[in-house]
């Protein structure tokens, strides 16, 4: 917790991103979701210029502005499986199944306090690299019914979405699209809906769940960011698991803090740190 936290401090003092950095990683790192466990770890920084929910609320459609380069960041696990980036989506994994084989762990939210802090390219990479483990089916379902961008990332063409399944103008079947080479499929979204909170929160989302739970080896479902929605919440209570993910150098000790009270700690499986510069050249592997 240690390594996340000092990031966060420097966050204070570093807000602005930095442009052309190097590749980053994202770190695993442990949580202890007891309640209070973190509260010396966790000191509440001087108040922000603007509360989180004034920071960063829906604004409407949003078309997807990704460039190439951002769509490759977002699938490094398939195009280089032998990153260090893609190990660490291995660790990721690895911890999961750890826990699992003492509590069952089938569904599994993604999370960040607020967008931009990189939970939809650790939901696609962890879906990658779990997907490449043998005699396992993994389903990745993109929940984030307002600014989905899991389809575009992975080049698929969707003839329905979520929310057609969910009003019930298409089977899962016929919206479930697999990705080529790999045990993975995507159930994505096609069209956004006028009432997207009110979908994820319904008796028919509930039934999806534990309908693709039965299905699959592990579902990975990327939720909307938790401040100033209440769709991540909502989805979280629905899984086994949740991981956030925090980005060094950018999110608030205060986002991290608001993002735990409003989760069920319970449920909370670690923070995922993105952005951490490293020396790869340190964890190289030779014979």
């Amino acid at each position: 917790m240690a390594k996340v936290y000092e990031a966060l401090r420097r966050a204070e003092q570093e807000r602005k991103r930095r442009s052309g950095e190097p590749q980053s990683a994202m770190n695993a790192v442990d949580w202890d979701p007891s309640p209070g466990a973190q509260d010396a770890a966790i000191q509440p920084p001087p108040p922000p210029t603007a509360p989180f929910w004034k920071r960063w609320l829906p604004t409407g459609r949003r078309r997807d502005t990704s460039t190439p380069q951002d769509l490759n960041k977002r699938r490094i696990s398939m195009l280089q499986p032998d990153s260090y980036v893609a190990e660490q989506f291995r660790a990721l994994r690895g911890r999961i199944d750890s826990i699992s084989s003492q509590t069952p762990i089938k569904t599994v939210a993604m999370t960040s306090p607020l967008p931009g802090e990189g939970k939809t390219t650790a939901a696609i990479n962890l879906a990658l690299v779990t997907s490449m483990s043998l005699r396992r089916r993994v389903l990745l379902i993109d929940c984030d019914l307002r600014r989905p961008k899991i389809h575009g990332t992975l080049g698929l063409r969707p003839e329905a979405g979520l929310a057609e399944v969910l009003n019930g103008t298409s089977t899962l079947d016929q919206a479930i699209v697999k990705v080529e080479g790999l045990s993975l499929e995507v159930l994505a979204v096609r069209d956004r809906p006028r009432n997207p909170s009110e979908l994820l929160a319904s008796e028919q989302m509930r039934e999806l769940v534990a309908e693709v739970s039965n299905r699959y080896d592990r579902v990975i479902l990327d939720t909307p960011a938790a401040l100033g929605l209440p769709d991540a919440k909502t989805v979280s209570e629905l899984c086994d698991g949740m991981v956030v993910v925090v980005r060094a150098d950018v999110t608030t000790q205060q986002d991290v803090q608001a993002t735990l009270e409003i989760m069920d700690r319970r449920r909370i499986l670690g923070l995922l740190l993105n952005g951490a510069q490293v020396d790869q050249s340190r964890y190289g592997y030779t014979s």
